[in-house]
């Protein structure tokens, strides 16, 4: 496989896929444009003309003038009523105290009809503006529609033989001050339920990466400020064992106990029995890799599936012994934001 990287300036990067070193990652506010050619005919030159014709295509697009304001909606459906809600709530913590579960994630969907048909690039543009540090990402099938949001949590990232990936479980909002923002962060911090819950994601993900680690290293809990949440976040490193691909090490953590629960078996089994709803995309690892092997890939949260004038959104939260069907449909509420507050 043959891999070309145009930059904005023009510069173009090339590497085999039998080449151990990897090229430099772009930088900062760098465009790249990459196509990809495989099989026995697969050949530089090749890659080159596909290059220099989609290169030209891009060219060719007309200048894309402002970003349009949401498109506003004018109805909004709950596949999960509160009333179900809270049943599904009561039994899964019943679960938990029989001994079947530790841990599961119970999600919801928000169908939204939209006044006007919605602006993919627009909303992502929008997204990018009020969440730089989190993941933005798009798929749009042959078939139709668009999967889009913008994720803070990141599943892994590989290069060489590091890994970065972390822990990001137990929720807040924020505050209107300074000063009951960071009075909301202490008591995250101190939350027994939401400290339990977060230790459950940490400690799971460590124990999936020791068969590939020659060691795990786990940061320090700290508070990852969001503009409608906050989160507690453990990051988490290791240093391979041996050489692998990123998607080996997608397989192996996910889903992760902030998507799924604990254990892996009951907890998605309960899933399938509770949802009232196809997760589909919903949660999925979404990302990139090379011809190296290298790659990052975040989990498809904070995320909608758009088509016309409709998108449907989609939130979860994690359920341990102590939640509260209420407070936990509030959290749901609050993770809707990033993608509604675009819409409305």
């Amino acid at each position: 496989m043959f891999v070309t990287r145009l930059t904005r300036n023009g510069r173009v990067r090339s590497y085999m896929a039998q080449t151990s070193e990897m090229t430099d990652p772009p930088e900062a506010e760098t465009a790249w444009l990459t196509v990809n050619d495989a099989g026995p005919e697969a050949s530089p030159s090749a890659v080159e003309d596909r290059l220099d014709r989609e290169r030209a295509a891009l060219a060719d697009l007309p200048e894309p003038g402002p970003t349009s304001g949401p498109p506003g909606v004018s109805s909004r459906e709950r596949t999960t009523s509160r009333a179900v809600w809270r049943d599904s709530v009561d039994d899964a913590v019943d679960r938990i105290h029989e001994g079947e579960l530790r841990k599961v994630v119970l999600a919801q969907a928000l169908r939204t009809t939209l006044e006007t048909p919605l602006s993919v690039p627009d909303v992502l543009s929008r997204l990018g503006d009020t969440y730089p540090d989190c993941y933005r990402f798009l798929v749009e099938p042959e078939d139709g529609g668009s999967f889009l949001g913008a994720t803070p949590e990141r599943l892994v990232s590989l290069r060489g033989r590091t890994v970065e990936t972390g822990a990001l479980a137990g929720t807040t909002g924020r505050g209107d001050t300074p000063e009951e923002d960071e009075w909301l962060a202490r008591e995250l911090l101190d939350d027994a339920k939401n400290a339990h819950e977060h230790e459950l994601v940490a400690d799971a993900i460590g124990d999936q990466l020791e068969p590939f680690a020659a060691s795990v290293t786990t940061g320090s809990r700290r508070i990852r400020r969001l503009a409608t949440v906050q989160h507690l976040e453990t990051p988490i490193t290791a240093e391979l064992e041996a050489d692998e691909h990123v998607l080996t090490l997608v397989e192996a953590l996910h889903p992760t106990p902030a998507v799924g629960g604990l254990p892996p078996d009951r907890a998605l089994r309960t899933i399938r029995e509770t949802e009232r709803f196809d997760r589909g995309w919903y949660a999925a690892p979404v990302g990139w890799f090379d011809a190296a092997g290298y790659g990052s890939f975040a989990v498809a949260l904070r995320s909608a599936v758009a088509r016309g004038d409709v998108a449907t959104l989609f939130a979860g939260v994690g359920i341990v012994a102590d939640s509260d069907p209420d407070r936990e449909w509030d959290e749901v509420d609050l993770k809707y934001r990033p993608v509604l507050d675009e819409l409305e």
